[in-house]
């Protein structure tokens, strides 16, 4: 009986072993895994050639500056900054060693003309360029353009290799991206990702411009890859790689090539970059829902938030909280819309803006001015004046003076009626809404005032659950602020 259960057993074991030795089924055919294969070599082979076609365009250049104290610039936290190392030291205000850095950049003139960003080479005492072939020149900067991070310099040489210059209006969001530069000293390291977006704006802003569309990338820059160029699949280049948010986050920026090819070639020329300005800071209708309900009536547009002193704007009829939905009939949504149409004009233009003004369109002509590389701002000089009593005004966190002929000459002031602001209590609704020591309050929800008692008078009547309207006078620019409780 055993042997008998034995030799059965025997007799399964050998049937098993028979079937296993079955080839089993292929679950993909054959054909169609080397035709899977194929493609992810065509994708190889793409990727190399991109590197091949653009690095011997790409130079590494390297920045040295004087043992000298130096400030924090405000591109230090934005423009490829990580944690300070051997390769990244960070500035000191009283370092004792020069200052040495290095960027990248691209070559756009078979005779030496090279794109690079601003912040790679300012104020560098001696630049110099490396090329992939090993060769070293000194370059001379050509031209710099703060306000969009542009630079050009030049090396002298003859037949350089030049890179192909791509449509950065035509980048899909989705499409392929890759980076060439020397980020940490690592030089000619190439990284891929995708384009993960486009018109990105208030990156970061200079002398009241900022670059209203960058493009996006998730593919790996760091210190180092400043100035270097972002290649679509075809080699060509669609951006100029300038900011990151943090470091290996997948978050990097660009400037758009075309951006970068009007500038430069206006740079090369020897021009110098003017910009139209009307002299006024904005925002999008809505952006602020906090003062919302005080624009019923209007659907979309910009509100004017700030006059700049001595601005275009400042000697035309517009007025803070106006809301203005076109320019020279072209409708405006956003402030980004607003500042595109306006760099439109040329410098000197007459243009008319049509305007929301408390439930009314009216049309103001405002004459375009040059954008200066500084906005004047005025000193805040503190006064003491010894009359008259100051006066509290409790819920709002304000204590305010009447505007004397004295205080207003002190304060080199041109307006001349309004109370003055001599104290704000921390966290007061006044605090919240920025208003400062020195603010000039001229009208409350439209009324004029003259004096302490009608300002009184005015907040008495103001609905603050609905929002109470401050026009303000800060030193010769012109702005609102909104005191809404619990706002």
């Amino acid at each position: 009986m055993r042997l008998s259960i034995l030799i059965v057993s025997a007799a399964i074991i050998t049937s098993f072993a028979a079937q296993s030795e079955v080839a089993p089924t292929a679950t993909v055919p054959a054909s169609a895994a080397e035709t899977g294969k194929d493609v992810v070599h065509q994708l190889n082979n793409a990727f190399a050639r991109v590197f091949e076609t653009v690095a011997p365009s790409v130079v590494i250049i390297k920045i040295s500056k004087k043992n000298e104290t130096v400030e924090r610039s405000p591109f230090d936290d934005l423009f490829f900054q990580g944690p300070p190392d051997e390769n990244t030291p960070r500035r000191s205000p009283g370092g004792s060693q020069p200052i040495q850095s290095e960027g990248s950049g691209f070559i756009v003139r078979p005779d030496g003309y090279i794109f690079t960003n601003f912040h790679v080479v300012e104020g560098a005492d001696k630049i110099e360029v490396r090329l992939q072939d090993g060769r070293e020149f000194p370059a001379r900067v050509t031209g710099t353009d703060e306000k969009t991070d542009i630079a050009v310099i030049k090396i002298d040489a003859k037949d350089l290799p030049v890179v192909q210059m791509g449509d950065s209006d035509a980048v899909r969001v989705g499409q392929f991206a890759f980076a060439i530069g020397a980020p940490f000293k690592l030089d000619y390291t190439f990284t891929y990702g995708v384009v993960s977006g486009k018109g990105r704006d208030k990156l970061f802003s200079t002398g009241g411009y900022s670059i209203s569309d960058y493009l996006q990338t998730d593919a790996s820059i760091n210190p180092g890859n400043s100035g270097g160029p972002l290649c679509d699949i075809d080699g060509k280049v669609i951006g100029m790689n300038t900011l990151i948010n943090g470091m290996n986050r997948g978050l990097g920026f660009a400037i758009p090539v075309n951006m970068a090819k009007e500038i430069g070639a206006e740079l090369i020329a020897g021009h110098k970059i003017q910009r139209p300005w009307l002299g006024i800071r904005i925002e999008t209708l809505g952006e602020d829902p906090t003062i919302r309900d005080l624009f019923k009536g209007a659907d979309k547009g910009v509100v004017v938030r700030t006059i700049e002193a001595d601005a275009p704007a400042s000697r035309s009829d517009l007025r803070p909280f106006d809301v203005i939905t076109r320019v020279d009939g072209t409708p405006v949504a956003s402030d980004t819309q607003l500042q595109h149409e306006i760099l439109k004009k040329k410098i000197g233009q007459n243009i008319e803006l049509t305007v929301w003004r408390k439930g009314q369109t009216i049309k103001v002509p405002v004459k375009t001015g040059e954008l200066p590389n500084e906005i004047a701002r005025a000193s805040n000089e503190s006064v003491q004046p010894a009359q008259p009593r100051e006066q509290d005004t409790g819920k709002f966190g304000l204590q305010v003076q009447e505007l004397t002929k004295e205080v207003a000459e002190h304060l080199h002031l041109a307006v001349q009626h309004g109370v003055i602001v001599t104290d704000v209590a921390d966290n007061s609704l006044a605090a919240q809404q920025d208003i400062q020591r020195e603010d000039i309050i001229t009208e409350v929800d439209g009324k004029p005032v003259t004096n302490v008692q009608s300002f009184r008078e005015a907040l008495a009547k103001a609905d603050p659950t609905r929002g109470v309207l401050l026009y303000l006078d800060r030193k010769g620019s012109k702005t609102f602020a909104v005191l809404k409780a619990g706002g």
